[in-house]
């Protein structure tokens, strides 16, 4: 084993240089990943776990650095990290979905090489394949300013992981089954925050200091909304970009997103409830967590703070409340707002309609009436080793059909360096959520009803804020600006798994006919071969 990760981390470190440039720091990581009892429920589960840890390890990290991330799948089946928000810029072979990644087969390694480039913020990690997210092996991922780039804010005193998500007490392949079998998932059963039910999770702080909360909705399916007992939050970042430093008394998160919080620890010394629960949902589900003072002179105390339930405006209102910072800089020493983007014509309108149905008598989800279905080889191969049959470029209108739901591997083909707006028409009774690999785009607006272009006239063209995955309101809109400059295959996805993981998702092929290394890498030199792929070569080493 030692031998075969010293081949690995050789082979990774040799094909970095020629990618990345030695300038950059190199964090290595070796994660065994594992099977494992877990009880945060309160009844015995068979969990996902990353070097025995339940949720897995933080990875700490720098703006630029570059981190080999050596992974072990002693898991019985084939297994895929994914990277939620790092944009893998000009790499789309490691962002560990099957679109783009081989998976790894049972007690095998494969070594991630990803660099951070350009990119500060607060994400998350999780397993992409089947239904593997509802069994953890998720963790958090911090990218912190490069020294001398300033922060909109002084440097808090602790700096907390809190990864929150409604779970489910039967395991994730029965789970899986259900939902093979052409069934919906029932209503979970809990909410974890990190790892942990109801009174499990606890914070340790000092009176009068401040501290920042990383804070990721790591669930399958229910938008979250999070508040501590007595203290205000104040929001400082989401998904990699300084916002306004609006106060809030609680705050939603909706399935996938990140953001980080700044609160000061300025009430009398005791025990605090923090609190995470469930939103538009009946009945609504509420778990807690402890925010304990160091000279604490007594414990929690009083009725828990109740929440917003079901009021869609409070929300909407408040989403729209959260705006760019334009003056602070962001991973770079130029101020965020240095980028015009509402100066800028978009070349290209794409409308994505979600929708629910029967095909073959089982449940799927869609877009654009094509309900997505796996190829037998990773899409990126299949471009790279110029494989035909493996999908079709068009296999998803970039309007809605008004037709009923079919099966397809759906790719969407778009031009390098365009400039779009994208639509996410929700006719739906729930909240929907909405992730895209590889880019952070601006979330230009969002409202009720249906979009026409003289929704365009509400649009917020001057400080929206550029994120990673935005929610769709039900029967609403959402409209996003897209800067196409990451050459790659990238998931576009529902993060309610259920749906993802029964077709609502395609890819969008962001092409060139370039073959410079400016505008993307070649294959890794270790990636695995699969499918059709399988018994060809990658590069010379």
């Amino acid at each position: 084993m030692r031998l075969q990760f010293s081949v690995a981390l050789i082979c990774a470190t040799v094909s970095l240089f020629a990618i990345a440039g030695a300038e950059d720091p190199y964090r290595f990581f070796n994660w065994n990943v594992t099977y494992g009892d877990i009880f945060p429920l309160g009844v015995r589960q068979t969990g996902i776990l990353i070097n025995g840890q339940f949720p897995g390890p933080d990875i700490h990290s720098v703006t630029n650095d570059n981190l080999i991330i050596n992974v072990f799948n002693n898991l019985d089946v084939p297994f895929l990290l994914s990277w939620n928000g790092i944009q893998n810029r000009r790499n789309s072979y490691e962002d560990g979905v099957y679109g783009t990644t081989c998976p790894i087969p049972p007690g095998k390694n494969f070594t991630y090489i990803l660099q951070v480039k350009d990119q500060i913020g607060s994400f998350y990690y999780f397993p992409s394949l089947d239904f593997h997210k509802a069994a953890g092996g998720f963790g958090g991922i911090r990218i912190l300013s490069r020294p001398r780039i300033p922060v909109p804010f002084p440097d808090p005193d602790g700096d907390y992981t809190v990864l929150i998500g409604d779970w489910y007490k039967s395991n994730h392949t029965a789970l899986k089954a259900q939902l093979d079998g052409g069934n919906k998932l029932p209503f979970p059963d809990g909410i974890l925050i990190n790892g942990r039910g109801p009174g499990g999770a606890s914070f340790n702080v000092e009176q009068g200091k401040t501290y920042r909360l990383r804070i990721s909705n790591v669930g399958l399916q229910n938008s979250l909304n999070f508040r501590i007992q007595n203290h205000r939050l104040k929001l400082v970042e989401v998904e990699g970009t300084h916002t306004l430093q609006t106060t809030y008394s609680s705050i939603d998160l909706h399935v996938g997103q990140s953001m980080s919080v700044l609160f000061t620890a300025d009430q009398p010394a005791k025990g605090y409830y923090i609190v995470v629960s469930s939103r538009f949902t009946t009945p609504v589900l509420t778990s807690t967590a402890t925010l304990r003072y160091s000279n604490s002179a007594g414990p929690v105390s009083g009725p828990i703070p109740g929440g917003p339930t079901i009021e869609i405006d409070w929300s909407l209102n408040q989403a729209r409340s959260i705006r760019k910072n334009l003056t602070a800089s962001g991973p770079r020493p130029n101020p965020q707002g240095s980028y015009h983007y509402g100066l800028i014509n978009t070349t290209r309108t794409i409308i994505l309609a979600n929708s629910a149905g029967q095909v073959n008598g089982k449940q799927r989800y869609g877009v654009n009436s094509v309900s997505f279905v796996p190829a037998d080889t990773p899409l990126k191969l299949a471009d790279y080793f110029k494989i035909g049959g493996v999908y079709r470029i068009g296999s998803i209108s970039d309007r809605p059909t008004g037709g009923g739901l079919y099966l397809d591997t759906s790719v969407m083909n778009t031009d390098y360096r365009a400039f779009i707006e994208i639509v996410f028409q929700n006719n739906e009774d729930i909240v929907q959520s909405w992730h895209l690999d590889g880019y952070n785009f601006f979330l230009v607006g969002m409202d009720g009803g249906q979009w026409t272009p003289a929704s365009r006239n509400g649009y917020n063209l001057r400080d929206a804020v550029s994120r990673c995955t935005t929610q769709v309101y039900p029967k609403s809109w959402t409209a996003i600006y897209v800067a196409l400059d990451n050459v790659g295959m990238w998931n576009l996805r529902s993060e309610n798994w259920a749906r993802r993981y029964l077709g609502q998702q395609f890819y969008l092929r962001v092409f060139t006919t370039s073959t410079s290394l400016r505008d993307e890498y070649p294959i890794p030199k270790n990636a695995l071969l699969c499918g059709r792929a399988s018994g060809r070569r990658t590069r010379p080493i």
